[in-house]
This record gives C-alpha cells, sequence and structure tokens, in this order.
C-alpha cells in the first residue's frame, strides 16, 4: 500500500461510519494493475468485527445471470428465508433454487437490499465487488440498485472496475481514481536493484504497482545485476497491460508442466470451486498434488473449497500463455465435468469456448441457456447467449434468426447500441418475413433511441408492409411500434398514416378517428365548450371515414374499447405497447385518471418482465400523467427515477423525453437554474432529430418556467414555439391555457383567441373534466367581463376530484379577477386557498404570486401549513415514510414500496419523532391528521 495514504484514509472513514450505522458506497477504478484489488484487500483487513463478503468478476462467466449476486451471497444464503414472502421466492427464481421465472425485478433489487441490511444485523457488513467490469449485467444492475439505497444500515459496498476494459457497466456510484505511485512510492517498490535497472523499470510501469513488482520479478539474474541490452525489456510503445501479463507468463513458465496445467484449468473455470477445477483437472492427468507449486509461487490462493487468483491478470495470463489446444481441452474437461453435476448453463459455454468451427449441437444447447437466462429476466445473458449461438450456427436463416433474437434480447436489457450492432450482422434480404419483421423493430429500437422517430417508423411501416402477406400475425405489432415513434415525432399526419394501415386494430383505432388524413387545419365547432358542436366539427363524422372529418365519440369509444382489453389482459402480442400507448391516449383525451392506470401497469410490466430498456419509458408516461394528475412529488420522484436508469443504459432518447419532463417540475417549483439546465440538454437531443414531442415538452418547460417568474412575454414565445411543434390542435391541447394566460399577461389579447377558442371545442368533445374545467378559465380570461365569473365558478367545480394545482390556477386568476372589482372579502377565500395549495405543492412561484395577490386584497400572508407545520421540519425521504407509518404500514412494507431497506426505515422514523414532538408510531395518524 505504498504511496496510497490518501485513499486509505477515504476507505477507512467509510468503515469508521459502519460502525456507527451509516453506509456507505465507493466505485474504485483506474487501469489494470494500479492497486484497485490491494486496496479492497486493505478494507478487508480493516474490517475487525464485521462481515466480510466478497465476489469477483470473472470473464467468462458474464454470460451467466446473477451468477456474481450468488457467489457474493452464498456464505450467507440461509438469510434468504428471512426474508419477505415474494423477495426470497425471487432470490431462489435468480439463483436457479426453484423452477419459477423472475416476475418482478425490482423484488429481486429490494432483495438484495434487505438481505445487506440482514447481513449487517449483528455487526457491520463490507461488500468487496472486483473486477465489476467482468461480473454480469444482471448482478451488476441489482447490487448498484441496493448501494444508491443504502443509508443506516451500517454497510459498506467497494466496487473495483478497470479502467477501458469493456464488460458489465457501474454507474451512478460516488467515485475514487487510482492514480499511478509517485516516484519516490515507486522506488520503495525495487528495493536491492541498482540505479540504473530501477529507473528503467519504473519509466517502464509509469507508476502502476503491480507492473513495477512483476516486471521486476521477471528480470533474469544478469539483468538484475545492469546487464540490459535494448530489448531486454518490453518496448515502449507496448500497451501496459500486456507487459504486465510478460512478466506473469515468464513465471508461470517457470513452474512445472502439470502445475500449469491445473492452473489452466482454473483459469478456465467460472465457478471458483475446489473440486470442479480438480476433477476437470483429473480428465487431463493432473491432480491435487500439482497445485502446490502454483499456490508456492503465489498465484493461488486456496479457502477451504474455493480457489481463488491472488490477481485477475493472473488468471489471463494462465489462460492466455497457454497453447489454443490445451485451452480447448481444459474448456472439454469442464464441459464433462459440469453435465454430470447438472450445470447445463455452465456446460454449454464451456462447448461453445471448446468450439474452433460452427458446431450446430452446440448453438442448439446455447440458445437453450439463452431461454433460460432470459425467463430469470437476464436479458444481457440472453443476448449474449443468442449472439454466440448464432456465430456457432451453419444455417443461414437459423443463424439470423438467433441473431435478431440477440439483437431484442440487448434492447431489452437497455443496450440499444449493441442491438443495432447484432442487426447490422443480418445479412437481408431475409426469406423468413418473421424474422424479417423481428429484424425491422430491432433496427427501429435503434433509430428511434439514438436518431430520428421518423426514419423509426417508415422502417417499421415498411416491414408491415414486407412482411403482411407472409406473416399477418406480426403486423399488429409492427404498426403499434410505428405509431409510438410517430408520437415522439410529434407527427398527426404521420400517426394518421399509420392509423390509416390497420384502422380496425384496437391500438391503432383511436389514433385512426381522431387523426384523419387531413390535418392541416383546425376543426371548427359553433359554440362554447357547453355548446353542440358543428356537423363538421372535431365531434362530427360524415359516417364515411372520408379523410378530414374527426369522430371523436368513435375515438373515445375505441379507447374504451383498447383500456378493457388491456385492463383484462387480452391486449395483443405486443402487450407492453399497448399498455403504453393506452396510457398516451388516454392523457390526449385528457382523462388523467386511465392514464394513469395503464402507465402503472406498464411499468409494471417492465418491472414484472426484467425488459429494463422500456422502463425509463414507462415511467416518463407514469410522471406526466401525475403531473397532469397534480402529485408533483410522485412526479418527480418517477421521472427522477426514470432518467437514473435512461442514463445507466445510455438510452438517450429517453432521457430527452425525462429531462424536458423534470423540466417542468422545476419550473412549477420555480427553481429557474435547473430548470433552464434540463430543458436546453433535452432540446439539444430533440432538436436536430425530429423528437417533436420532446421539444414541444421543453419548450412548454421552459414556457411555464418564465409564467411563474412574471415573464409572460418571454413565457408566450416559448408556448407558441412549443405549439408549433405539432401539426394538429389536439398535440398542442394540454399547453393552450398556459398559451392563453400568457398572451393575456403579455398584453397581446388577440394571440389568445384563438388557443383560447380550440381549447373550448376540443373540451367540449372529449368531455373529460379537466379539459372543461381550463377551458371555461380560458373563457373567463377572454371572454368579457360580464360572463367572466360564471365561467370561473363553473371551472373550480369542474376541477373537484381532479388536479390541486389547476384549481389552485383558477381560484388564483379568480381571485385577481375579484380583487380587480374591489371584491377584496371574495377575493381573499379564493387567493387564500390557491396559496394553501400552492404552497402544499412546492409550487414557489405560484405561491408568491398568491400571496402578493392576497396581501394586495388586506388577506393575511403570514405562514401557511405547510410553512409552519411540524410536517414541514422532515425532510422529503422522511415525510414518505412517515405518511406509509401513519396509515399503518409495517417497516418491512414500508421499504417494500420505497426500495429502502427496513433498517433505513426505521432510521428515518428515529429521526422524525423528535423532530414531529411524538415518542411512537401511534401517535403519528392523529399528528398527520390535524
Amino acid at each position: 500500500m505504498q504511496g496510497r495514504g490518501a485513499e486509505r484514509e477515504r476507505i477507512e472513514r467509510l468503515l469508521d461510519g459502519a460502525r456507527q450505522g451509516t453506509s456507505g458506497v465507493l466505485l474504485v477504478h483506474g487501469e489494470a494493475g494500479i492497486g484497485k484489488t490491494a486496496l479492497l484487500d486493505h478494507a478487508a483487513a480493516r474490517a475487525e468485527g464485521g462481515r466480510v463478503l466478497r465476489v469477483e468478476g470473472i470473464e467468462s462467466e458474464m454470460e451467466l445471470a446473477f451468477g456474481g449476486l450468488h457467489q457474493l451471497f452464498l456464505p450467507v444464503l440461509p438469510l434468504v428465508d428471512t426474508l419477505p414472502a415474494p423477495q426470497a421466492e425471487a432470490v431462489r427464481a435468480v439463483f436457479g433454487l426453484s423452477g419459477d421465472g423472475v416476475r418482478d425485478r425490482f423484488t429481486v433489487g429490494l432483495a438484495v437490499l434487505t438481505l445487506l441490511s440482514e447481513a449487517a444485523a449483528d455487526g457491520p457488513l463490507l461488500c468487496l465487488v472486483d473486477d465489476a467490469q467482468w461480473l454480469d449485467q444482471p448482478s451488476v444492475d441489482m447490487l448498484t440498485f441496493a448501494a444508491r439505497r443504502l443509508r443506516a444500515e451500517g454497510v459498506v459496498m467497494l466496487f473495483a472496475v478497470r479502467d477501458g476494459a469493456p464488460g458489465a457497466a457501474v454507474k451512478g456510484l460516488p467515485q475514487l481514481l487510482v492514480e499511478g505511485l509517485d516516484r519516490a512510492a515507486a522506488a520503495e517498490l525495487l528495493p536491492g536493484l541498482p540505479p540504473y535497472v530501477a529507473d528503467r523499470v519504473m519509466a517502464e510501469a509509469r507508476g502502476n504497482p503491480l507492473a513495477l513488482i512483476e516486471l521486476s520479478a521477471a528480470l533474469t539474474p544478469a539483468q538484475r545485476a545492469g546487464q540490459l541490452g535494448p530489448l531486454a525489456l518490453p518496448e515502449a510503445a507496448a500497451g501496459l497491460p500486456s507487459r504486465i501479463q510478460d512478466g506473469f507468463r515468464e513465471q508461470i513458465r517457470r513452474l512445472p508442466e502439470a502445475a500449469r496445467l491445473v492452473l489452466l484449468v482454473a483459469a478456465a473455470d467460472d465457478t471458483g470451486d475446489l473440486t470442479t477445477v480438480l476433477r476437470a483437472a483429473a480428465v487431463l492427468g493432473a491432480a491435487v498434488e500439482d497445485l502446490e507449486p502454483a499456490e508456492r509461487a503465489g498465484f493461488l490462493l486456496l479457502s477451504g473449497a474455493v480457489v481463488r487468483f491472488r490477481h485477475p491478470l493472473v488468471r489471463y495470463a494462465a489462460y492466455q500463455g497457454a497453447p489454443l489446444a490445451r485451452r480447448i481441452a481444459a474448456h472439454r474437461a469442464l464441459a464433462e465435468v459440469l453435465g454430470a453435476d447438472g450445470q447445463a448453463h455452465r456446460r454449454a459455454w464451456h462447448l461453445a469456448a471448446a468450439s474452433t468451427g460452427p458446431d450446430d449441437l452446440v448453438a442448439e444447447e446455447l440458445e437453450r441457456v439463452a431461454e433460460w437466462a432470459g425467463s430469470r429476466q437476464g436479458m444481457a445473458s440472453a443476448s449474449a447467449a443468442y449472439e454466440r449461438a448464432a456465430r456457432l450456427t451453419t444455417d443461414p436463416l437459423l443463424r439470423a434468426r438467433r441473431l435478431v433474437l440477440a439483437a431484442q434480447r440487448a434492447a431489452d436489457a437497455g443496450q440499444d447500441e449493441r442491438c443495432g450492432a447484432l442487426a447490422g450482422q443480418v445479412t437481408v434480404p431475409l426469406a423468413d418475413p418473421g424474422v424479417a419483421a423481428s429484424l425491422a423493430r430491432a433496427r427501429a429500437v435503434v433509430e428511434l433511441g439514438y436518431r430520428r422517430p421518423e426514419t423509426a417508423a417508415r422502417i417499421l411501416l415498411d416491414g408491415a408492409e414486407a412482411t403482411g402477406a407472409g406473416r399477418p400475425d406480426m403486423v399488429a405489432s409492427l404498426l403499434t411500434d410505428a405509431v409510438h415513434a410517430a408520437w415522439s415525432a410529434g407527427s398527426a399526419a404521420l400517426i394518421g398514416e399509420v392509423a390509416a394501415r390497420a384502422p380496425g386494430l384496437p391500438v391503432l383505432a383511436v389514433p385512426a378517428r381522431l387523426f384523419p388524413g387531413d390535418v392541416t387545419g383546425a376543426p371548427a365547432v359553433a359554440g362554447g365548450p357547453d355548446g353542440p358542436a358543428a356537423p363538421d366539427g372535431p365531434g362530427a363524422t360524415d359516417g364515411t371515414g372520408t379523410p378530414g372529418a374527426c369522430d371523436v365519440p368513435g375515438a373515445l369509444d375505441a379507447l374504451g374499447t383498447l383500456s378493457a382489453l388491456v385492463a383484462g389482459g387480452r391486449a395483443t402480442e405486443a402487450g407492453l405497447m399497448d399498455r403504453l400507448m393506452t396510457g398516451i391516449y388516454g392523457q390526449l383525451a385528457g382523462d388523467h385518471a386511465a392514464a394513469r392506470e395503464a402507465a402503472t401497469a406498464a411499468v409494471a410490466h417492465c418491472r414484472e418482465q426484467g425488459v429494463g430498456g422500456w422502463l425509463p419509458t414507462t415511467l416518463h408516461l407514469l410522471a406526466r400523467t401525475e403531473l397532469a394528475l397534480g402529485r408533483l412529488d410522485e412526479a418527480s420522484a418517477h421521472a427522477t427515477e426514470g432518467l437514473q436508469l435512461a442514463e445507466y443504459y445510455d438510452l438517450a432518447h429517453r432521457a430527452a423525453h425525462l429531462r424536458a419532463t423534470l423540466a417542468m417540475l422545476a419550473g412549477l417549483r420555480g427553481d429557474e437554474e435547473q430548470g433552464n439546465a434540463l430543458a436546453g440538454e433535452a432540446l439539444a437531443y430533440t432538436r436536430p432529430r425530429g423528437v417533436g414531442r420532446g421539444t414541444a415538452d421543453a419548450r412548454w418547460a421552459l414556457g411555464l418556467l418564465e409564467l411563474g417568474l412574471g415573464r409572460a412575454a418571454a413565457a408566450l414565445e416559448h408556448l407558441d414555439s412549443a405549439r408549433a411543434e405539432g401539426d394538429h390542435p389536439l398535440l398542442a391541447l394540454p399547453l393552450l391555457a398556459d398559451l392563453v394566460e400568457a398572451a393575456g399577461r403579455a398584453g397581446r389579447p388577440e394571440r389568445a383567441a384563438e388557443p383560447a377558442r380550440l381549447l373550448g371545442e376540443w373540451a367540449a368533445a372529449l368531455g373529460q373534466p379537466a379539459l372543461l374545467a381550463v377551458a371555461r378559465r380560458c373563457q373567463a380570461l377572454t371572454g368579457p367581463d360580464g360572463t367572466a365569473e360564471e365561467h370561473f365558478t363553473a371551472a373550480l367545480t369542474l376541477h373537484e376530484g381532479g388536479s390541486d394545482y389547476e384549481r389552485a390556477r383558477t381560484a388564483l386568476l379568480y381571485g385577481e379577477w375579484l380583487r380587480r372589482l374591489r371584491r377584496q372579502i371574495d377575493a381573499r377565500k379564493q387567493l387564500r386557498g390557491a396559496l394553501e395549495s400552492f404552497d402544499r405543492l412546492g409550487a414557489r412561484p405560484w405561491a408568491a404570486r398568491a400571496r402578493a395577490e392576497l396581501a394586495a386584497a388586506g388577506g393575511e400572508t403570514g405562514l401557511t401549513t405547510r410553512e409552519d407545520g411540524p410536517i414541514s421540519l422532515l425532510s422529503p425521504q422522511e415525510r414518505e415514510v412517515v405518511r406509509l407509518a401513519a396509515a399503518g404500514a409495517s417497516n418491512r412494507e414500508i421499504a417494500a414500496q420505497l426500495f429502502l431497506s427496513p433498517r433505513t426505515v426505521g432510521h428515518h422514523l428515529y429521526r422524525a419523532f423528535p423532530k414531529l414532538g411524538i415518542g411512537s408510531r401511534t401517535e403519528l395518524a392523529s399528528l398527520l391528521a390535524s
């Protein structure tokens, strides 16, 4: 640990915190051989009085879903029986201890969190994850899921990752970069070498401790004495890892042949099980005695039934330094003994490693492994197995099918770029229309995820046309994906074009009736929102389906049918996309409660099926429905989780949509810096790629921010730009009320008239109270003063049971209008209600505006309930824990709902009770009620 004082200190602070009950996480990263493992070993040595769990990533085991998780928890596996039943069942499923498939991946993550908490019940716990880049991705996902939620369990998690190495991604954790040693510290690692030799070694090693040690150890006696020619050490141009490998290989070559053989088998093995290694070595003629030279040389560490390399680079050197024929023989021997042990998935991978050319039998075994991994939500592992199976397949059509399956599983795992690379390897045209359709869907995933959604929709439309005759059963899924891509593009014309391909399909029936061929002009309706629709308005149909006629009643009937199909589990094979589009249509029609129900089902589908790549999209929809319902805290939580996942998986398209939503929430709360930053990031992605919906939402967020801060002219320009992103009034319907208010406050009433008219017409046609309420509010703002009060009071009635935020907006405007008429008492009532609602929701700029108006009306503007009540003393997390505890939920139930450990829940309650002035849970309900 020469020269590592600062690194040791940071780790020891975490360990000290764990002894006090505080959890901590650190991602230790740096180049190969820099000393990451040594720091983890130091942490283990300093973890006196605590339990240590350790796992090391093994490159050959990356495709085994949850293999790393199983290895980590093997010493505490009996604790699984103490978990809540759903969590215990999920763990048994992913560990292969039961025949069940994994239904809910987030339950697995919560189980990991609870297991860590239980393992730390009797003292601090140290979890060491070495070479995490070589751990299987599902294990990494679950461990980082838990790591980000640790609070007060007394758990320290240290992840070590080699920079630049391909493999599993570990993101979102505090980091510690381990750099090269300075000259003085490096010299301490080279005792006894002549200065000239030491200088040469230090120049080659560039401060890398492992390189310093191994390069010096590889020197011959003559070289150590100073007899160095120009080629005595590797050339400077060689990469450092290869130089380190040269040092290891030189030492391994000095071992007896039988010792090198058993070392090779241990390197090829992915179980770390000593019995497995020795049985496979025996097949090749080696015995347990042959371990001794390798152990004596320090290459292997033996502990009970576990064999571990002292450094992962030793494993690599032992494997890569062996001739190809011997590596193949080692994998075959391991496949033989693992087959006898019933480990079919490991056997298949070893047979694949032993293959030197196509092998259809092995490919079949790997396809079964892929299916097994997929059933356990190991989508990344399933993709790898399908890809390897494709490489071993002789039949071109079967090879294409397996490559397409690999691409689809990669997309499900959130690996969109890899999905594109796999799809690009498929030779086209394809004779099988089903495979061709699946390929179109894979290509569209990448196009939607990183490029232009309109192009993605075109790819899917072309795929539907090409495969329709041969595989009519796949047309529905292609068109459903296409309408979703068209929605992202914000093009009603494209949505209508997709829907026109199959207007009888439930998922397309809604847009087929709302977006007919001619959408260049806005439909006109006579009368106000309570008046009858004219024959050519949005509620009309000519009975012939002629383009240009919107059939709103028919669309609402179709939406009801689709909602019933989805709720009853009888949706088409698209499944998730049906739920997603049902939620989108519900929002479009202003039925936000139904949209929230569909969005919740879509999120649950992703969690249960392990479709991590689509989870950010469904969380975005859920956040938007919560926002429309005025549930700002819930919307923020869902959008934040979605953005974290999108960034984790590098899903740029989904991240842009989520940033726009978070920008809107920031605008509502008056966080100008965050709102501008989030909207700017979103626009930087969406505008060049034609992501119309994302651009409109980001512009809307900026407009709402400006409107809340009282800068109406700037708000109007942003909102007009947002409206212009769509080619149909329905696409802009949710923001029209803000545009009307901005135009009025900016002194531009002529720019408010048309939006108010359109909002009124469509609200009347759609008939949803939420839309009718804001339409009446806008009529109050744009109509004659003689009718304003009627519209305001009607709007407040329509708001009942809906969004508290929208109701407060209406009450604020009504109160302002009453104050201008000098009806101060009536004004104070409306303004006080608006202030309390805005304050409760944390909508600070709107609360400030309401407070100023209330003061002008002669009202009391002192502290409101949110500000002076004891609940205001709690953090947002403490408030949520207290709310659930007051409802009677146990610590375990709260932990499951909030994705915390039970110990963290207890910690939050312990901190909350003194702030609230109470001493027990039984006092919570009455306190909150008061």
